[in-house]
Protein backbone atom coordinates (compact mmCIF):
# COMPACT_ATOMS: atom_id res chain seq x y z
CA UNK A 1 0.00 0.00 0.00
CA UNK A 2 2.61 2.53 0.69
CA UNK A 3 4.29 2.29 -3.05
CA UNK A 4 1.10 2.69 -4.41
CA UNK A 5 1.16 6.00 -2.40
CA UNK A 6 4.60 6.89 -3.23
CA UNK A 7 3.93 6.83 -7.24
CA UNK A 8 0.43 9.14 -6.87
CA UNK A 9 2.38 11.83 -5.17
CA UNK A 10 5.82 11.84 -7.92
CA UNK A 11 3.19 11.18 -11.09
CA UNK A 12 1.57 14.90 -9.76
CA UNK A 13 2.44 17.70 -12.14
CA UNK A 14 4.58 20.49 -10.98
CA UNK A 15 2.64 23.97 -12.45
CA UNK A 16 5.64 26.66 -13.36
CA UNK A 17 4.88 30.05 -14.46
CA UNK A 18 8.11 31.49 -15.61
CA UNK A 19 8.91 34.84 -14.53
CA UNK A 20 10.79 37.69 -16.20
CA UNK A 21 13.74 38.41 -14.07
CA UNK A 22 14.20 42.03 -13.65
CA UNK A 23 17.04 44.32 -15.69
CA UNK A 24 16.01 41.60 -18.36
CA UNK A 25 14.93 44.26 -20.88
CA UNK A 26 17.93 45.80 -20.61
CA UNK A 27 20.31 42.45 -21.20
CA UNK A 28 18.29 41.55 -24.51
CA UNK A 29 19.17 45.08 -25.46
CA UNK A 30 22.56 44.69 -24.94
CA UNK A 31 22.55 41.26 -26.66
CA UNK A 32 20.62 43.05 -29.72
CA UNK A 33 23.38 45.53 -29.97
CA UNK A 34 26.11 42.93 -29.77
CA UNK A 35 24.32 41.19 -32.71
CA UNK A 36 23.88 43.89 -34.37
CA UNK A 37 28.36 44.99 -34.09
CA UNK A 38 28.85 41.29 -35.29
CA UNK A 39 26.81 41.67 -38.53
CA UNK A 40 28.87 45.15 -39.33
CA UNK A 41 32.12 43.49 -38.51
CA UNK A 42 31.31 40.18 -41.12
CA UNK A 43 30.03 43.28 -43.51
CA UNK A 44 33.01 45.26 -42.82
CA UNK A 45 35.47 42.63 -43.11
CA UNK A 46 34.15 41.39 -46.16
CA UNK A 47 34.15 44.88 -47.89
CA UNK A 48 37.75 45.06 -46.44
CA UNK A 49 38.62 41.30 -48.32
CA UNK A 50 36.83 42.20 -51.19
CA UNK A 51 39.06 45.70 -51.86
CA UNK A 52 42.43 44.03 -50.22
CA UNK A 53 41.48 41.48 -53.32
CA UNK A 54 40.93 43.88 -56.10
CA UNK A 55 44.25 45.17 -54.80
CA UNK A 56 45.96 42.44 -54.66
CA UNK A 57 45.07 41.57 -58.38
CA UNK A 58 46.07 45.05 -59.30
CA UNK A 59 49.45 44.76 -58.30
CA UNK A 60 50.37 41.13 -58.96
CA UNK A 61 51.00 40.62 -55.15
CA UNK A 62 50.70 37.43 -53.87
CA UNK A 63 46.70 36.54 -53.15
CA UNK A 64 46.13 35.93 -49.32
CA UNK A 65 42.40 37.64 -49.66
CA UNK A 66 40.41 34.83 -50.05
CA UNK A 67 41.37 33.30 -46.95
CA UNK A 68 39.66 36.23 -45.06
CA UNK A 69 37.09 35.91 -47.45
CA UNK A 70 35.99 32.57 -46.60
CA UNK A 71 36.93 33.40 -42.74
CA UNK A 72 34.31 36.44 -42.95
CA UNK A 73 31.77 33.91 -44.34
CA UNK A 74 32.78 31.38 -41.76
CA UNK A 75 32.64 33.75 -39.23
CA UNK A 76 28.70 34.74 -40.24
CA UNK A 77 27.81 31.40 -40.64
CA UNK A 78 28.50 30.60 -37.04
CA UNK A 79 27.03 34.14 -36.15
CA UNK A 80 23.79 33.48 -37.47
CA UNK A 81 23.61 29.49 -36.53
CA UNK A 82 24.62 30.79 -32.86
CA UNK A 83 21.67 33.61 -33.12
CA UNK A 84 19.06 30.32 -34.20
CA UNK A 85 19.90 28.17 -32.15
CA UNK A 86 20.03 30.31 -28.75
CA UNK A 87 16.04 31.64 -30.30
CA UNK A 88 15.53 27.86 -30.02
CA UNK A 89 16.57 27.06 -26.73
CA UNK A 90 15.06 30.30 -25.39
CA UNK A 91 11.77 29.79 -26.93
CA UNK A 92 11.86 26.25 -26.30
CA UNK A 93 12.47 24.53 -29.37
CA UNK A 94 9.82 25.49 -31.89
CA UNK A 95 9.02 21.93 -32.86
Amino acid sequence: MTTIAAVAVFAQQIHITPVTPPGSGQLVNLVNYLSWLVMLAGIAALIYAGGKFGWERWHGGAVESPKIILAALVGGIIATSAGGIMNAVVTGGGG
